[in-house]
Parts: C-alpha cells; sequence; structure tokens
C-alpha cells in the first residue's frame, strides 16, 4: 500500500468516524464520545487535508458546519 493509498484510506475512515459522531450529537441528541475525542479527530482530518489539499473535498466534516437546518 502507498503512503497516498493509506492517507486516502485513514481521511476516508475519519469522515465516516466524524460524520456518524456529528449525527449522533447533533441530530439524535446523544453523543457517543466526548468531545475531546471529537475535537482530536477532527483536528486530524484538517490537518491531513492541510497537508495534502487534494484530501479535502466539500462533503469533508471540515468544510461543514453543525447538523440539519430546523
Amino acid at each position: 500500500m502507498t503512503m497516498t493509498t493509506a492517507l486516502q484510506q485513514r481521511a476516508t475512515e475519519l469522515h465516516q468516524v466524524i460524520n456518524k459522531y456529528n449525527h449522533q450529537y447533533y441530530v439524535l441528541d446523544n453523543p457517543e464520545v466526548p468531545d475531546s475525542e471529537y475535537d482530536r479527530l477532527f483536528r486530524e482530518l484538517q490537518q491531513l487535508e492541510q497537508a495534502y489539499p487534494e484530501l479535502s473535498t466539500p462533503s469533508s466534516p471540515t468544510q461543514r458546519v453543525g447538523g440539519q437546518a430546523l
């Protein structure tokens, strides 16, 4: 596995996990992890996207705010 492939896989994993946690927090009002864990994962994704801009997508959790509009 190349480094680029590993980074893409990690970014995809982070997208999925952060999206899941966002849904639990904002929609279900039932967070599964402490804020500190969420923040750590979010920062990891931000750092990956800053170091490798090609990993940043419009659907990335770093490009959205909060949950659904009321």
